[in-house]
Order: C-alpha cells, then sequence, then structure tokens
C-alpha cells in the first residue's frame, strides 16, 4: 500500500513538473512574438509545411465527411420528412465541431509528429546545444516560428475544410434518391442555421489547438532523449498527448462558447 501511494505520489509531482515546463516554454515563445519580423523566412516555411502540404489531405478528408454527414442525417431525417434541414445539420456539424477537432488531429499525425521528431534529432544529436553556444536562443529560433505558424495555419485549414465539407454534403443530399434536396434548399437552410457566431466560436477553437500542437511538439523534441529509439517514442508521446490535450480543451471550449 505504501508503494502504491509513493508511486502515485511520483507521478502526481512528475506531471505537475511537466505542466510547469509546458507553461515556461509557452511563456518564453509568446515572449518571442516580437521577434517575428526578423524571422519571416522560418515562419513562412513552416507555414508551407503546415498549411499548404496538408492541403490535399485534409480536402479530401472533409470532403467525404461533409458526405458521410449528409448521408447519415439526411437518410434518418427523411424518415420523419426534415431531410430539408439536412445542410443546417451539416454545417453546424462542420463548423462547430467537426472541422476543429478533425483538421487539428490531422495537424497533429502529420505535422506536430514531424516538429517533435526534427527537434528529437536536433536535440540528441546536440545541435541544440550548439545553438546555445552561438547565443542563438532555441526557443526563439525553433519554437516560435512554429508555434506562429500553427496559429494561423491550423484556423486557415479549418475554414477551408467546413467549405469543402458543406460542398461534400450538398452533393451527396442532391444526388442520394432517398435524400434528393435541391442546392438551393441545401444552402437556405444552411445560411438561416448557420451564424457568424459559430464560425468565430469554430475559429477560436481552432486557434487554441493549433498552439496546443505547436507547444507539445517542441516540449516533446526539446525533452528527448535516448537516440534513435528516444526519436521514436518522442513522435508517438507527441501525437497521443496532443489527441488527448485537444479532446480535454474540446470540452471545456464548448463549455464556455455556448
Amino acid at each position: 500500500m505504501k508503494g502504491t501511494l509513493e508511486r502515485v505520489g511520483g507521478k502526481i509531482i512528475r506531471f505537475n513538473e511537466i505542466l510547469g515546463e509546458m507553461v515556461i516554454l509557452l511563456g518564453q515563445t509568446l515572449y518571442f512574438f516580437r521577434e517575428a519580423p526578423r524571422n519571416l523566412q522560418s515562419i513562412l516555411t513552416q507555414m508551407a509545411i503546415i498549411g499548404y502540404e496538408t492541403l490535399p489531405v485534409a480536402s479530401v478528408m472533409a470532403f467525404f465527411v461533409g458526405m458521410v454527414l449528409a448521408l447519415q442525417t439526411g437518410v434518418e431525417l427523411q424518415k420523419y420528412g426534415g431531410q430539408n434541414i439536412t445542410g443546417a445539420i451539416v454545417g453546424f456539424t462542420m463548423v462547430r465541431e467537426m472541422g476543429p477537432v478533425m483538421i487539428s488531429f490531422l495537424v497533429a499525425g502529420r505535422a506536430g509528429s514531424a516538429m517533435a521528431a526534427e527537434l528529437g534529432v536536433m536535440t540528441v544529436y546536440e545541435e541544440i546545444d550548439a545553438l546555445r553556444t552561438l547565443d542563438i536562443n532555441p526557443v526563439r529560433y525553433l519554437a516560435m516560428p512554429r508555434m506562429i505558424a500553427c496559429l494561423i495555419c491550423v484556423p486557415a485549414l479549418v475554414v477551408y475544410s467546413d467549405c469543402i465539407g458543406i460542398i461534400g454534403g450538398a452533393f451527396i443530399s442532391h444526388l442520394h434518391p432517398k435524400i434528393f434536396v435541391s442546392y438551393s434548399t441545401y444552402y437556405d437552410s444552411l445560411t438561416d442555421a448557420l451564424k457568424l457566431r459559430e464560425v468565430g466560436n469554430g475559429l477560436i477553437k481552432s486557434a487554441v489547438f493549433g498552439g496546443i500542437i505547436a507547444l507539445v511538439a517542441c516540449y516533446v523534441g526539446f525533452k528527448t532523449s535516448g537516440g534513435p529509439r528516444g526519436i521514436g517514442q518522442s513522435t508517438t508521446r507527441s501525437v497521443v498527448l496532443s489527441f488527448m490535450l485537444i479532446l480535454i480543451s474540446d470540452y471545456f471550449l464548448t463549455r464556455i462558447l455556448m
């Protein structure tokens, strides 16, 4: 019993240490935002990696998610004669929940893992120490551009994916014989129900999720140790931790923004 309590206490202490270190890293990264104009090239490079290179996968994913949403809801609503509101349901679901969470998972799995692996390699092979030797702050040089790129690209990807998902929902709603909602009816229900506030709430969520992805990836990368095996473990840890924090923060943000 005593040994169990000691292990639990040790895990709590370790959790508090990790939380404190992440808060410190976040504070340092935000402090160096003032250096953004001098690091514009690095920021643009990260934006290309996080945003532009994610567009093809995001397009396919969002289009088929919109089609699935329209198929699931439209067929069920048709039983009660309510298929005309399919557009509103697809729009609400994409903008409020599916868009931000889906794209955040995609960016965390694709770009976040790559960031953690890249910084992990630099840490393991002492490139981070070399930067400090040259009087270059790793947070300013490495973490800050990635944080700004995520804060810009994730909301932009979410808006783009929302539009693609809504188009996919309209496509299947019009062509499926059991639903058969005209494009005009679909978009009328969408525009009547979807207000600017819902879009704004989705952007707030996506910006928070983008910050979480960058913070976790940079923290895990800076804390990597143990050679190539440690790099692989850090990559996995970055993705898992990002997913968990995104879902946890999604609940609290939903409660606050409702």
